[in-house]
């Protein structure tokens, strides 16, 4: 059968833009394909293989929150989801090749008029594939703001509702949680949250430099003695931004942008744990100089004022833009495990060139000999594949511990305050 028009045009789109999405310039080397497969039915060769087995030993699936995975459409439904007209038109091609990657990762690139429902439906059918109690962190995404509160539509690369993203939680029960994403420069910030929180939102969605804030400014203290008072954790992106672009400001990355918050003792977690980019050493001043972005987040792990509420999620570590080098530090760090958290990122891990488990079995972090059942888990179901990658990776000896796994700990008050 020929290559449809619509296959021709994603071909061409995700081969030129692997580098515009990653930064990567290695050989795409992990498999002979570019397109997610979207396979549906997983084997039960592949389900019960001992690779599978063995990333479960040990582990309480109750307990094992997938703390990163993004809500994604294009507003075809009643969702009240927004793109912008640039990720919608190939006039602005970066923003468009976006989108076209991540709809294939969602497995909607061929859903027509039901991309919303599709996007949802894929999900469900990932959930049927693990085990009982493993349940997925939907994340919701706001708007852009001014500084002085108005929206702006015309940064606002995506808008996910609050609404939304706890409906469709509601519709995987027991197998999802929800995330709400609240400006904090909105008029309405505080009633945002104390909403979400009383719907059930376990966290707070940041993506500062697409999003517009400025995580260092007095405007946000009220807002974060409100994710204090309602025991709400901040999971914001930390570090280079490379998949959305809205606002544009990548300053506003800087893990250091995030003292205040911590200072006002909210509960943080570092998305992506910096793991690529530079930024100003700020500890030296506005005109400090750059310096890698892992190690400002290397260097708040450290101060021990921070341990209880700082953590960093591994979510995009093992793409293959980030440094060997981080990956080995997080997993050699054992003082750092049980502030770890496990994080797939989905629907990136279903963008087949962006992780290769072959350059991290050619980089020592992986046993060759796992790397074709690894890579096989994709083609089905790229959560389960992101999870038993993470659960094989190893360096000198070490891996990432079951805490690091085990993250209903830290979005479950019940389990907090009994704990």
């Amino acid at each position: 059968m020929g290559m449809t028009r619509r296959d021709f045009m994603l071909r061409s789109a995700m081969g030129a833009g692997v580098a515009l999405l990653s930064g990567c310039k290695t050989p795409l080397i992990s498999e002979p394909r570019l397109m997610n497969p979207c396979a549906t039915h997983l084997p039960p060769e592949l389900a019960g293989h001992p690779l599978v087995m063995q990333a479960w030993e040990g582990l309480n699936p109750d307990l094992v929150w997938d703390a990163h995975v993004h809500l994604a459409g294009i507003g075809d439904s009643d969702s009240g989801i927004e793109v912008s007209r640039r990720m919608m038109s190939p006039v602005f091609p970066a923003q468009y090749v976006q989108r076209l990657f991540y709809m294939n990762a969602g497995c909607v690139h061929k859903a027509d008029d039901s991309v919303d429902l599709s996007y949802v439906a894929r999900i469900h059918n990932l959930m049927k594939y693990m085990p009982e109690g493993f349940r997925v962190m939907l994340f919701a995404f706001d708007r852009t703001y001014t500084p002085q509160g108005e929206p702006r539509p015309d940064a606002t690369a995506l808008y996910v509702p609050n609404q939304y993203a706890r409906d469709v939680a509601r519709t995987l029960t027991g197998r999802a949680e929800w995330v709400c994403s609240v400006h904090p420069y909105r008029e309405d910030a505080i009633e945002a949250l104390e909403w979400a929180q009383a719907e059930g939102a376990r966290a707070v969605k940041w993506l500062p430099p697409a999003m517009g804030i400025d995580p260092s400014s007095p405007r946000c203290a009220d807002f974060y003695d409100a994710l204090v008072r309602l025991r709400l954790p901040l999971i914001t992106h930390v570090g280079e931004e490379l998949a959305v672009v809205g606002a544009g400001r990548p300053v506003w990355g800087n893990p250091l942008k995030l003292r205040p918050a911590l200072d006002r003792g909210v509960t943080v977690v570092m998305a992506h744990c910096a793991s690529i980019g530079e930024d100003i050493d700020l500890d030296k001043g506005e005109d400090g100089p750059r310096v890698e972005s892992f190690s400002l987040f290397r260097r708040l792990m450290q101060e021990s004022h921070y341990h209880g509420i700082l953590y960093g999620d591994i979510s995009a570590v093992t793409q293959r833009n980030r440094p060997d080098e981080v990956m080995q530090e997080l997993l050699e760090r054992e003082e750092w495990q049980d502030r770890l958290l496990f994080g797939s990122d989905y629907p990136l891990p279903g963008v087949l060139p962006l992780t290769s488990p072959v350059l991290l079995a050619r980089s020592g972090l992986l046993d060759p000999e796992a790397v074709h059942t690894i890579t096989e888990l994709r083609r089905y179901n790229p959560i389960l594949f992101d999870f038993v990658l993470k659960r094989h990776l190893s360096s000198r000896g070490q891996q990432f511990s079951k805490q690091v796994f085990e993250t209903r700990r830290v979005f479950d008050s019940a389990l907090q305050a009994a704990g």
